[in-house]
């Protein structure tokens, strides 16, 4: 039984070394990117819902870009708050920002997805650029370096949203960590050819791939999902780029909390069950060999079996893991997350262990 073991943990970790070197070392190992200006017409478009002080402090960030033709498309959904009302300030002030008033509708009640719809239909430009209300550009050539990555046949494009760092926060370091990972996957996918998802803090696509599949319907039953099943559904090797230098990035503040924290990766992962099949096969395989890399070596090592062979195994794994995630976190700014990677890697694991099992029993809760 336990020579079946072993055999079985060789065979996860060249599992393992198969994503991180093959898969991930896509990303890992690509050059620096180079931005060359489009100045392409964008639209940028920002849903809030009882987001008040967010949008406050990070709306005239958008304004400030240094871009010859944007304009900002304000959606509020409904807010309960005076979100509206800085949004009317907003518009009066900047004559570049257009905005769009959302009613509750008893059909669509508390959907994002048709706020957004909205939104996408008052945006003047063919180019659309999405950002969340509680997010904010890393620079003011935030749009220069997103739209840089449109062509002619590039009509998507993906970017990376990161978190603001908090100093001598573990839970902080936690979540950075689980970002960049995430990244590093649906960024390396995007580049073999394969794109499976984005996020709505930094997203890019043509207007036309919208209506080309008749918006959200497809999945507008789905609370969640306007970004990553978005592109889930429409993205394709030919049609997909990504952005990934820092002046493309954008931040919002992490969760101050682990259950806040969780919570919020509930609903990520409750929608990534709605994938298509391959993307849910390559990311459970991806999960399920961190889980075993894990727990057969303990096994192996309780009762000192071939220890010498499991120690050597378990070394070289974390050594091709730290090198492949030490280059994308160069890449994506993050590189003082990599200290703790080993420690950190163990708690997000079982972490997802019992956001998956918790969301067998009960459903999490979307857009507010």
């Amino acid at each position: 039984m336990l020579t079946i073991t072993l055999y079985f943990f060789i065979v996860i970790v060249a599992i393992q070394f198969s994503y991180y070197l093959f898969v991930f070392g896509k990303f890992a190992f690509a050059k620096a990117q180079k931005s060359t200006p489009k100045r392409i017409p964008i639209s940028v478009i920002v849903c809030a819902k009882n987001e008040a002080e967010n949008v406050a402090r990070f709306i005239p960030l958008l304004a400030e870009q240094d871009y010859p033709d944007y304009e900002i498309i304000l959606i509020d959904d409904a807010s309960s708050d005076t979100t509206l009302e800085i949004f009317e300030e907003f518009e009066k002030q900047y004559s570049n920002i257009r905005l769009v008033k959302v009613q509750n509708n008893e059909a669509f009640w508390g959907n994002k997805k048709y706020a957004l719809t909205l939104g996408i239909k008052a945006a003047s430009k063919d180019y659309l650029l999405f950002m969340d209300a509680d997010c904010y550009p890393a620079t003011k050539d935030w749009i220069t370096n997103m739209s840089s990555q449109f062509t002619m046949h590039k009509t998507i494009v993906l970017g990376y949203g990161a978190y603001e760092k908090i100093a001598n926060s573990f839970l902080n370091k936690i979540i950075r960590f689980e970002t960049m990972l995430t990244a590093v996957q649906y960024f390396s996918w995007a580049k073999i050819g394969n794109p499976y998802m984005g996020i709505g803090r930094n997203l890019a696509y043509k207007k036309e791939e919208f209506y080309n599949v008749k918006g959200f319907i497809s999945h507008m039953k789905i609370r969640s999902g306007d970004d990553d099943l978005f592109i889930n559904q429409v993205a394709k090797s030919k049609n997909t780029s990504i952005c990934y230098s820092p002046e493309s990035f954008t931040y919002s503040k992490p969760k101050i909390t682990f259950k806040g924290w969780f919570t919020q990766k509930r609903r990520h992962v409750s929608t990534a069950s709605f994938y298509k099949s391959f993307d849910k096969v390559q990311l459970a395989l991806f999960y399920v060999s961190q889980l075993l890399f894990i727990i057969l070596p303990i096994i192996l090592l309780a009762f000192q079996y071939q220890w010498i062979l499991v120690l050597s195994l378990i070394g070289f794994r974390y050594l091709f893991t730290w090198i492949t995630l030490g280059f994308s976190a160069g890449k994506l700014k993050e590189k003082d997350v990599m200290y703790w990677f080993p420690i950190i890697e163990i708690v997000l694991i079982f972490t997802q262990l019992n956001i998956f099992i918790t969301n067998i029993f009960s459903k999490p809760v979307h857009w507010k």
